[in-house]
């Protein structure tokens, strides 16, 4: 199938998070399956400077705007050989700026026009390529109008005749949300403008587009697919989602195993094997010198890399920081986020300098090393839609730690003292998050037992090609659908 794959961010060229990671692994395994993926992204700054050869196509489009015509110049790259087809439309004054998305002051105030333009000169594009589409296969809500423009303004395309739209949802809580009068640069008709469309409480909201329009709604884990149905974790789009429900879908994301290897991976200074565990020990001696806390006997290492906010459950670990360190264990924390949480952390660790350590940056040699090293990795969400951490951490048996919700309820199951790759908690309280730690804790003194659960963990498959497999059906699915409606 030939299949087109907006996007506002992929891995190399330019990143937030998640989402940046299954842009650029997805299509690839995609691609293995025989699969014509040509991905769409603007030309961030970002992705000028990632070190990535591109060249101009020569191909300018002229994309409407509200009143105006817009050109913008498509360039296109080649990751040695995936296969995939990569193209960036360049419009400087949209995209030429030091971040993504925003800045210190907060979000760009011209967002909507930025990705109204995206989503136009996808269209454009994918009208001039001289393909016919099967599948638009769109994520979150930079790229929500497309389904809309696949229905409206592109309905009598020729490239489009027969092509069927995804939109998959990252993380809900983020919908693109402007005022109503962002809906003059659509070029949409006013119609569309009510609750049955593109508007919410007055506003005009870009996720909540593309699921009324798209033909299918994805997530990125079937207990998320789920939940996002409630009142608790829908957002406000829960309705819109259990009138959809016969149309969404969760599959999990991947990891790539080409990066994420304890058997090879170039940033660690020592290999391993599941049959060779012993060998995480000498990791964990010498990171526990590196970010220089004290070695206690018999105590694990656990670990959290994750941004520092609410979502990922940092107000219940200073609800119980001081439980939790009064354990015997040592605690290791990478990544960035909120201010008081980096406060707040800096006030613990120098109360238990001696057995915390708090790295307030993102680095990517030591998150390999933390990964590698740790007994252990917590990952108390208060909402997770699919979770890469986990994912990580059980490759290189390091035994997650998790709050039963969404991906991680997908990933972690619980050990029964021969089943299960990992501890779970289901209150989400610091009370909860503790008593899984002190399960952990226990189980990690008998050696033969830990042994066990470390490798199940090890053992668990969730690479990016059993998730192809599954986005692979999806698509005949819908192209079946596609046939019969001729």
């Amino acid at each position: 199938m030939k299949i087109l794959f907006p996007v506002s961010e992929s891995v190399p060229f330019a990143k937030t998070g998640g989402l940046a990671d299954v842009a650029g692994s997805l299509p690839q395994a995609l691609a293995k399956l025989g699969h014509e993926v040509y991905v769409v992204m603007p030309l961030y700054r970002q992705a000028r400077n990632a070190g990535v050869g591109m060249n101009s196509t020569r191909l300018k489009l002229a994309v409407p705007l509200g009143t105006q015509v817009i050109h913008a110049e498509v360039w296109e790259a080649q990751l040695a050989e995936s296969g995939v087809h990569l193209y960036f439309i360049q419009h400087d004054p949209f995209y030429d700026r030091a971040e993504l998305y925003r800045n210190a002051e907060g979000d760009y105030r011209d967002n909507d026009q930025r990705f109204i333009f995206f989503c136009r000169a996808v269209m454009e594009l994918g009208k001039n390529l001289g393909q016919s589409w099967d599948i638009i296969h769109g994520h979150d809500w930079h790229t929500g109008l497309i389904p809309v423009y696949l229905k409206t303004l592109y309905a009598e395309e020729t490239a489009y005749q027969h092509c069927r739209s995804v939109i998959t949802i990252h993380n809900l809580a983020y919908q693109g949300l402007f005022p109503a009068s962002s809906m003059e640069y659509t070029g949409l008709p006013w119609s569309l403008f009510d609750a049955e469309g593109v508007e919410f409480w007055g506003r005009l909201n870009f996720l909540k587009a593309g699921l009324i329009y798209a033909d299918w709604i994805n997530t990125v884990s079937p207990t998320y697919a789920r939940e996002i149905q409630t009142l608790e974790l829908g957002h406000g789009l829960d309705g819109v989602l259990r009138y959809r429900r016969n149309e969404l879908s969760g599959i999990l994301n991947g990891v790539d195993y080409s990066i994420w290897n304890p058997q090879n991976d170039p940033l660690l200074p020592i290999h391993f094997q599941a049959h060779e565990l012993e060998r995480k020990q000498e990791l964990k001696a010498e990171l526990l010198e590196d970010q220089r806390l004290f070695a206690l006997p018999n105590a694990p290492l656990i670990s959290m890399i994750s941004r520092l906010d609410e979502q990922k459950g940092l107000d219940i670990i200073a609800e119980a920081a001081e439980s939790l360190l009064s354990l015997n264990v040592h605690l290791v924390i990478l990544g960035t986020g909120s201010r008081k949480f980096h406060e707040y952390l800096l006030h613990l660790k120098s109360k238990f300098a001696r057995k915390l350590s708090v790295n307030l940056n993102f680095n990517n040699e030591l998150a390999h090393r933390i990964y590698a090293a740790s007994d252990m990795f917590l990952m108390p969400s208060r909402y997770e839609p699919c979770g890469l951490g986990q994912l990580i951490a059980m490759r290189y048996g390091t035994v997650p730690i998790v709050r039963h919700t969404g991906g991680l309820a997908d990933t972690v199951v619980e050990f029964d003292g021969q089943h299960g790759n990992g501890f779970t908690f289901h209150d989400y309280t610091g009370t909860a998050m503790v008593t899984a730690v002190r399960s952990a804790c226990e189980t990690y003194q008998d050696s033969k037992a830990w042994n066990l659960v470390a490798r199940n963990a090890m053992a668990a498959d969730f690479s990016w090609e059993r998730s192809a497999g599954e986005y692979h059906v999806l698509y005949h699915r819908l192209k079946q659908l596609s046939e019969t409606k001729k």
